[in-house]
């Protein structure tokens, strides 16, 4: 995802310096290449051998080195960057950023930089809490900063609460969503559904499916990442949703279906990646379930649950774009075709859960993107690169 980009990593003089370590490698794995500059109190946590090792790429400490060609290192460094990423980043180190103190290498380069800047605060709660903190943190986001919330847990000072440095995993998140895409869908409205619905049977049991989100979630972020605003209707799943995604939390088919349609007319693009269970109970038998321990015993009457792809299709406004999802176990092509014709959709993405690496709980699918006009076959891929093809052919439908 950040293949050709160059990310500036920052880090400063805090315990969380050992999480940069794991940062720099995530984006080398994302295929990026880093630099990194360290302040002088951040070597006494971590050595500067160890980013070199992991980037290949020499560490900068000093701004007085000479050991470096000829340019004006900073400004080479700020110049080259994509993005500047200060993580961990004290409360010393956001003071003087807000500021605009240029004292040491890393706030001298910052001070140079015109790329996108990331921070990931990290101190004690009590000083990120202290009103000199919040509002040195406000006065970064004025000026076009974007902050990574720190997270809640256990600090190296012993306290518990806010303050702890948020998770490499999702710092790369984050800046993937900045610089990872063109943002040819700013300013579009997009829908997603993802994850399964649960119908009680009773407070114990449920009928539900296996479907876990995954694709929902990669759609949801790549729109995201293109700059669309992004709902996303979500059953009960376990990611974590970035911040930047709106979500909608929901249970029930029923909850879905008035989450979708009350939000509809607002959407330019609505994708339904859900598995909304076909059934709900309608009757159960409670006197069977008092009087017998057998659960073959248990009698239930089941109804269909509202159809959210047909009804959208019904009263799709002009220029809005609907794009559903098909499952099969055969004949998927036929059948698929016929619920893009059915329910009066504009692309429909197919894939047999039969085939190896595709369907629910995996990371990759094998999507066949069907519209009116023709047929395209993506290969066996990572949920995240079939949502960006999907999003592509429905941006050629606009």
């Amino acid at each position: 995802m950040l293949k050709g980009k160059n990310i500036l990593l920052g880090v400063t003089g805090g315990i969380a310096a050992y999480k940069s370590a794991d940062l720099a490698s995530k984006l080398i794995k994302q295929h990026a290449n880093v630099d990194v500059i360290m302040t002088e109190n951040a070597t006494q946590f971590i050595t500067p051998l160890t980013f070199e090792a992991l980037t290949h790429n020499r560490c900068v400490t000093d701004t007085f080195d000479r050991n470096h060609p000829w340019e004006v290192e900073h400004i080479a460094l700020a110049d080259k960057a994509d993005a500047l990423v200060i993580a961990p980043a004290t409360a010393n180190c956001i003071a003087k950023l807000a500021c605009g103190i240029a004292d040491d290498m890393l706030t001298t380069t910052a001070l140079a930089c015109d790329c996108t800047k990331i921070i990931a605060p990290a101190m004690n709660t009590k000083m990120y809490e202290n009103p000199v903190t919040q509002r040195n943190l406000n006065t970064l986001k004025e000026l076009g900063y974007i902050i990574v919330t720190p997270g809640d847990g256990y600090l190296a000072c012993g306290t518990v609460g806010k303050g702890r440095m948020e998770e490499p995993v999702n710092i790369v998140d984050a800046i993937i969503h900045e610089i990872a895409c063109p943002k040819d869908m700013t300013g579009l409205n997009v829908l997603v559904t993802a994850g399964p619905t649960r119908e009680a049977i009773d407070p114990v049991r449920y009928i539900t499916n296996h479907s876990t989100g995954k694709m929902g979630v990669a759609l949801a972020k790549a729109a995201a990442c293109r700059g669309a605003n992004v709902t996303l209707v979500a059953g009960p799943i376990d990611i974590d949703i970035p911040s930047y995604v709106s979500v909608v939390r929901v249970s029930s088919a029923q909850e879905m279906f008035d989450a979708v349609t009350t939000r509809s007319d607002e959407q330019d693009i609505i994708i339904k990646a859900a598995a909304v269970a076909d059934y709900t109970p309608e009757t159960v038998a409670d006197d069977k379930i008092k009087k017998s321990d057998n659960d073959s015993d248990l009698s239930i009457k089941l109804a269909r649950t509202q159809d959210i792809l047909a009804w959208l299709g019904e009263h799709k406004k002009k220029d809005q774009l609907l794009c559903g999802f098909s499952m099969e176990t055969r004949d998927m092509l036929e059948n698929s075709r016929k619920k893009l014709a059915k329910k009066n959709l504009d692309m429909i993405c197919a894939n047999n859960v039969k085939v190896e690496g595709a369907g629910f709980g995996v990371d990759t699918n094998v999507i066949t993107i069907i519209t009116k006009e023709k047929e395209t076959e993506l290969e066996l891929m990572s949920k995240n690169d079939a949502a960006h093809c999907i999003l592509t052919q429905l941006l050629e439908l606009k």
